[in-house]
């Protein structure tokens, strides 16, 4: 029960008040002034509780048995209606003769002040790749340069943060059989950068006995790029790309960033983008060997991959 933050009494004291009244035949004046409340209040639980006994003490609604100027049903499935032919709520308003802000409260109570409520949420399709290297999924994190600590660490906004640093761009590789995962921070975010990951990315997996045969990315023009299908060409790997405005079609290496940002970039204060840097390699190691992962039956990436590597026909 949601009691309110002044409230003298709650039932359990109502009900100490009543016994006080008639069992110990304390005077309801005497009570009042030992509860810290008004004399009608004492005597309006007493009453209630000779009606009604213990449910007579409990909260009860504030709300009005009777609303003549409430919206009446009919009027609202009218705004229901024209809301789901994707009617605004001035239009609404001006075609049912109703204010706005009366069609904006009746939209907020049926759910539908948004227009994405009028769309059938897609259904979640969950995918595996049977054995490793069969898709890879590619994509790229921007993080801001560091040059010392900031307020947040500090607590002192008055320093002046240095300015003009700009920006580096995490990369990541992410197996979707194993979860197995590399990631670089290279220079830039151009097509030579990105063709160079994965050139090195490829190079990393085939010594773990991994050959990638399809990269899956977004439609950044970095993937698109004459240097990027020349890398793929080499691999003789098949490029695909997501549905644009759909990240969640790589999510998998959309998860895997937000680990890497939780657990690495962000898990402690760096005082510059170096000792950031620096510490990937470490994260890296862990994620793949020691972490565990949830998709995996708490297992960490590798000892999937082991797994998968032995059951390979020979």
């Amino acid at each position: 029960m949601n009691v309110h933050k002044n409230a003298k009494l709650t039932p359990a004291g109502r009900a100490l008040l009543v016994r006080r009244v008639l069992e110990q035949r304390e005077r309801q004046a005497a009570v009042a002034g030992a509860l810290g409340v008004s004399g009608r209040t004492v005597a309006k639980w007493v009453r209630r509780w000779r009606v009604e006994g213990p449910s007579g003490l409990v909260d009860r609604s504030s709300r009005p048995r009777r609303c003549p100027h409430q919206l009446r049903r009919a009027q609202a499935r009218r705004i229901e209606r024209l809301r789901r032919r994707r009617w605004t709520s001035p239009w609404i308003a001006h075609a049912l003769g109703l204010p706005v802000s009366t069609v904006v409260l009746t939209l907020r109570r049926l759910g539908l002040n948004r227009l994405r409520a009028l769309e059938p949420r897609e259904p979640v399709v969950r995918y595996e790749r049977a054995r490793p290297g069969e898709l890879v999924h590619v994509d790229t994190k921007r993080l801001a340069r560091i040059a010392g600590i900031g307020h947040r660490i500090h607590g002192d906004r008055h320093r002046r943060p240095a300015a003009g640093l700009g920006w580096e761009h995490l990369h990541v590789c992410v197996d979707d059989a194993t979860r197995v995962a590399y990631s670089e921070i290279p220079p830039g975010e151009t097509a030579v950068s990105a063709a160079g990951f994965l050139r090195r990315a490829a190079g990393w997996f085939g010594r773990r006995g991994v050959r990638i045969e399809r990269v899956m990315t977004d439609n950044a023009l970095a993937y698109r790029s004459h240097a990027y299908r020349g890398v793929l060409g080499g691999l003789r790997a098949r490029h695909l790309r997501t549905r644009p405005y759909r990240p969640r079609t790589n999510g998998k290496a959309e998860r895997y960033i937000q680990t890497c940002l939780r657990e690495w970039a962000y898990r402690r204060p760096y005082r510059t983008s170096a000792a950031r840097t620096a510490a990937l390699s470490g994260f890296l190691r862990h994620y793949n060997a020691a972490r565990p992962h949830t998709a995996l039956q708490r297992r960490p990436p590798l000892a999937r991959l082991l797994e998968l590597s032995e059951q390979r026909p020979c």
